[in-house]
């Protein structure tokens, strides 16, 4: 199952802007329309792997894994 996340876009003068609605901190600029959405992805995929190994550590030993929808 692949996630979807939306992307909240605009244009401030010569910059494109955005954010992920569902992820707090990511966020980016661009150039080009793009450049921008490129962009988002890859920080998304980022953070989200980060914040999954942040969990695993304060996890520690002994921890079970469990899908949740949302």
């Amino acid at each position: 199952m692949k996630n979807e996340y939306t992307a909240i876009i605009k244009k401030e003068d010569d910059w494109w802007v955005g954010w992920i609605e569902e992820v707090p901190g990511v966020n980016c600029q661009e150039k080009t329309y793009k450049e921008l959405k490129e962009t988002l992805e890859v920080t998304l995929r980022e953070a989200l792997e980060f914040n999954r190994q942040d969990a695993i550590t304060a996890a520690g030993n002994d921890y079970s894994e469990e899908k949740i929808k949302g």
